[in-house]
């Protein structure tokens, strides 16, 4: 018999406060409603979905603070400006390709990108016209209040467009969108995992795994990526590959960088990482139980960057460049902005602190990756002049 996943609290989470504990309340009785509705279980995928994203109380829908110090956890932007600051040189570069001031960012967080980088694409002569595609209500509302010094400058969209050329950002997006869990069976076949209601007196959470077959077209594509590896468990994000792909349908001319944790396809699914990539991050802890704290952390999957970059070319992009994070932040200048003179002691004292988050491989430089992917620009890209890694996905 093919072992599920256990279940078990996280040792050292700190307690949720009542108010967070009633919320959680409110999320678990959504989340067993859906379950009885659809039959007893949830694919994973559809779990992810409502725990994320469900209006009013899903993780990215409420009302709680998930970004830096005082949330769950701190992206890039968040730890420096200079993180935004060194990314508009190469934003500069792809406006002037694509002959076009517009920037397009999705899911923009806390504001922190735009809050660094509108100011610094002014200072290069660029008067961006900033726009933001946000699903939270929430972060959209504290993103108009951090970016009110240029409210001339930003516009919040509600759809995607029809078409747009300039540069399209997406910073820690595709590792939140909704993904596939899956696990080889001890017969040799890929079986997705589900969650179903678990009633049983003790029971760390009210959920349960359970494993169910995998449709044809799941099954065929999790084949095509690794061979059978009986207990592996990992996952599979056909909803950020559709994103992707779908980018060539708008993005008439320019480019899209993505940035995100991730590997190249063989790390992916290297026999090594037999647990897959799910994290959980609450209050600064990362762990792997997803079925407790329902609605209250984040839940995210690293990027499977290969993948990303085949579903940009059948969507008739080009992939123009991928690289690590402290690779493209080096190429695109971010020394340079430490460097700079004039630069106030203390003030130059506090950016290399910083430096070593961004850039250190037991940080952020290494994990994280940026893949660029777009139409009508020649490369090569600035950020990607030195250690492209095209030929690795």
């Amino acid at each position: 018999m093919t072992a599920l996943p256990p279940i078990h609290l996280p040792a050292g989470l700190p307690a949720p406060d009542n108010d967070t504990l009633a919320h959680g309340a409110r999320v678990q009785a959504m989340l067993t409603e859906r379950i009885r509705a659809a039959g007893g279980w949830l694919p994973f995928e559809h779990w992810m979905q409502a725990a994320l994203y469900e209006p009013g109380l899903g993780y990215y829908s409420a009302g709680s603070i998930k970004l830096h110090h005082e949330g769950d956890f701190t992206t890039a932007p968040e730890t420096s400006p200079l993180f935004g600051q060194a990314l508009a040189h190469q934003v500069a570069d792809v406006l002037a390709a694509s002959q076009t001031q517009s920037v397009l960012e999705f899911g923009a967080g806390s504001g922190a990108l735009a809050a660094a980088l509108i100011p610094a694409l002014n200072s290069l002569g660029i008067r961006v016209q900033y726009q933001i595609l946000e699903l939270s209500a929430d972060l959209r509302a504290r993103q108009q209040a951090r970016l009110t010094a240029w409210a001339d400058q930003v516009q919040w969209l509600d759809a995607l467009p029809a078409a747009f050329s300039g540069c399209v950002l997406a910073n820690e997006v595709l590792d939140a969108m909704p993904a596939i869990l899956f696990q080889w069976t001890d017969e040799g076949d890929p079986a997705i995992l589900g969650v179903a209601l678990d009633a049983r007196p003790g029971a760390l959470a009210p959920f349960r795994w359970v494993l169910h077959e995998a449709p044809p077209g799941t099954a065929a594509a999790i084949k095509a990526r690794m061979p059978a590896l009986p207990g592996y468990r990992s996952e599979l994000n056909l909803q950020a590959e559709a994103w992707v792909r779908h980018l060539g349908l708008w993005l008439e001319k320019g480019a899209a960088l993505l940035i995100d944790y991730g590997f190249p396809q063989a790390e992916y699914y290297h026999p090594q990482r037999a647990q897959g990539t799910l994290m959980c991050h609450f209050r600064h802890h990362a762990h792997d139980q997803p079925l407790v704290l329902a609605g209250l952390q984040d839940l995210t999957t690293h990027v499977d960057f290969t993948a990303m970059a085949d579903a940009a070319l059948d969507g008739g992009l080009e992939v123009l460049g991928f690289t690590s994070q402290a690779r493209f932040l080096m190429n695109a200048g971010l020394l340079d902005l430490v460097n700079a003179p004039g630069e106030d002691p203390a003030q130059r004292a506090r950016q290399l602190t910083t430096l070593n988050t961004l850039l250190s491989e037991a940080e952020m430089g290494e994990l994280f990756k940026v893949l660029a992917v777009g139409r009508g620009i020649n490369p090569p890209l600035r950020g990607f002049t030195r250690g492209d890694r095209r030929d690795r996905l």
